[in-house]
């Protein structure tokens, strides 16, 4: 009898020790690919970071350069309007050159304008 109860102990030790060893793989099995999916939720997160970034900097690129585009063309705009400001500045002294030397004509001769000013 206790030979019998000492081999039921026996087999019941193996079957528990299978069990736990078992278990044990089964735990280690699920813990690597828990830590297989860990890594590759980081990878793929890391990359779109990373694409985010790359788009970010294009975009900044693009804002960079047309905000340099639109720096020259007020640049240029404030150039032609200083040219058209200069141009109606040098008509306006021709004007009035001419308006003095045709008074000093008049002046000299002792004749009257034929127009008098140009809103009678």
């Amino acid at each position: 009898v206790a030979l019998a109860d000492l081999e039921k102990e026996k087999k019941l030790s193996f079957i528990k020790a299978w069990e736990d060893s078992e278990k044990t793989k089964a735990e280690n099995k699920a813990q690597k690919k828990l830590s297989a999916i860990v890594a590759w939720e980081n990878s793929k997160k890391a990359a779109l970071e990373a694409k985010l970034k790359k788009i970010e900097e294009q975009l900044e690129k693009k804002k960079a350069e047309y905000a340099e585009t639109m720096k020259n063309k007020v640049a240029s705009i404030h150039k032609e309007a200083e040219e058209k400001r200069a141009m109606v500045e040098a008509k306006r002294g021709e004007e009035v050159l001419k308006a003095e030397e045709m008074a000093a004509k008049y002046r000299a001769t002792g004749q009257s304008p034929k127009k008098l000013l140009g809103c009678f």
